[in-house]
């Protein structure tokens, strides 16, 4: 058992692939992030199977999918009683952390289980001198969350008992909303950033998911998402960002000429000529607010790099570097995720490690978050238990994919109009080139979800010919065969995870 690798594990929350600069956007610069790519793999089909936080990571704990795991919504919390990767790691010689964001629910029937050693943030977490609950006990933090799991993760690494391999799971809260950026970070990204191609979508040619959801950074952002004060008052200020909320949305008025917003450090007065410049003022603030939160993550990593490097323990050990699924960076006008559209579908993955993934590799086959679990037992020389769905990585890893391997991403969506996004449910499948979604558009009274009973819609894109989804080609005739090939693979997928359809 000597000989087993060490794995680190590093997570961001709602980290999109673009904002990584090996992706190739060229919207910001994460050189630490990139070095996993300069010195082992990129994947750029790597996909969430459930685009929302608690869902995707069970997930990846489980190597199982959400109607199996039993964790659907963000109300859905997981039962430590189930096997995870973790235990298996542990029962296999292996010494076993997990410090950041768990977001599975906090008490004894959802705090980590399989173990040695856990201190984590309850719920979604502050940005600053952040509450954690670590090994039942809370204790408050002082600090910024980024560094703090920074720090308590190297201090694991440095106290634990050095004759045992190693699993650590290192999971950021950043770049999660509200994007509250370190103070030495505030004033990077000076220079307005580019405004994505589909930033003003008028949500033609698609299904009416794309144009009831709540997720518009011209209409449905909040004052505290911007780092803007909120005046007092009612509607006059703005909507509710929910019933009961005393949050509300910045106005997005036909008339501009009497808002004034208020920056919540400096106090600086912003007044606008026109709606453009509004629109344009969110998308700068938000966008440059995010990327801020990324570069301190991209500051940890390094620091984690380094000190593998300095100990003579890279060579041996795994290092990961994903998100917990991806996010909207003002594509089709949106923040947030939830959707099977690509950006928000999309994973950053990258990988390295030395003893096996050649330098610089990157990878074009289509895998899932459900085949992390598998991958990291694949690694430690155990066996994968039965129940779990995924695939290991490995092979891919190591440039060498199999003949039979499955280029076929499923998704599903289960949490229905959710009263904060009103994104609709859904599910389907992706392979190399085509795209395939069936709007069900039921929450069958699982918690954080509405009643359905919206029309059902498929939807089909063709990725390659269409890659920024604006047309939506179920109905064309050229596209029939493709539409019957494609069905017949969702079923046959559907039928191999377990999963019930809801179009048949």
């Amino acid at each position: 058992m000597s000989q087993q690798p060490n794995i680190i594990f590093i997570m961001a929350d709602d980290h999109a692939a673009r904002a990584i600069s090996c992706y190739g956007a060229g919207i910001n610069e994460t050189p630490n992030i990139d070095r996993l790519a300069q010195e082992g793999i990129r994947f750029n089909h790597c996909y969430v199977t459930n685009s929302i936080c608690t869902p995707s990571r069970a997930a990846i704990l489980t190597g199982t999918y959400n109607h199996v795991n039993c964790v659907f919504t963000l109300q859905t919390p997981i039962n430590n009683r189930m096997p995870n990767v973790a235990k298996h790691l542990r029962t296999g010689n292996y010494q076993t952390a997990v410090i950041g964001k768990w977001h599975l629910g906090e008490g004894k029937e959802h705090e980590p289980s399989g173990f040695d050693f856990w201190s984590v943030l309850p719920g979604q977490g502050e940005y600053f001198d952040p509450y954690m609950i670590e090994m039942s006990k809370t204790i408050e933090v002082p600090g910024y969350a980024t560094d703090i799991i920074t720090e308590k993760s190297l201090n694991w690494l440095k106290t634990r008992n050095h004759e045992k391999p190693f699993f650590l799971m290192c999971l950021h809260k950043a770049p999660h909303r509200e994007w509250e950026p370190h103070p030495k970070n505030r004033g990077l990204y000076q220079e307005d950033i580019a405004v994505p191609e589909t930033f003003d979508d008028d949500y033609k040619n698609r299904a009416r998911a794309a144009k009831e959801a709540k997720m518009r950074i011209k209409d449905d952002m909040k004052y505290s998402d911007l780092g803007l004060v909120q005046p007092e008052g009612g509607s006059e200020v703005g909507e509710r960002t929910r019933i009961g909320s005393t949050n509300r949305k910045i106005p997005n008025p036909s008339d501009v000429s009497a808002l004034r917003l208020i920056d919540k450090e400096t106090g600086e007065v912003f007044t606008f000529q026109n709606r453009e410049e509004l629109s344009h003022f969110k998308y700068q603030r938000y966008l440059k607010r995010y990327l801020r939160t990324i570069h301190s993550i991209d500051e940890s990593v390094g620091n984690i790099l380094d000190y593998l490097d300095d100990t003579g323990l890279a060579e041996n050990t795994l290092v990961i570097y994903t998100s917990d699924q991806g996010f909207f960076l003002g594509e089709h006008g949106w923040y947030d995720k939830r959707f099977m559209y690509e950006e928000s579908f999309q994973m950053p993955f990258l990988a390295r490690y030395p003893a096996e993934i050649p330098l610089g590799s990157v990878c074009e086959n289509v895998c899932c978050n459900v085949d992390f679990a598998p991958t990291f037992l694949d690694f430690a020389g155990l066996s994968i238990p039965s129940y779990m769905q995924g695939k290991s990585l490995r092979p891919l890893l190591r440039g060498n994919a199999p003949e039979n391997w499955s280029e076929i991403a499923y998704h599903r969506y289960w949490m229905h109009r959710d009263p904060d996004h009103n994104a609709y449910s859904h599910y389907g499948i992706r392979n190399q080139r085509y795209k395939l979604i069936y709007w069900y558009n039921e929450g069958y009274e699982l918690p954080g979800t509405n009643h359905g009973g919206e029309d059902r819609e498929w939807e089909l894109f063709d990725c390659e010919k269409d890659p920024l989804e604006l047309f939506n080609c179920y109905a064309q005739p050229e596209y029939q065969a493709i539409v019957r090939t494609m069905k017949v693979e969702l079923e046959k997928k559907m039928m191999e995870i377990g999963d019930e359809p809801e179009h048949l």
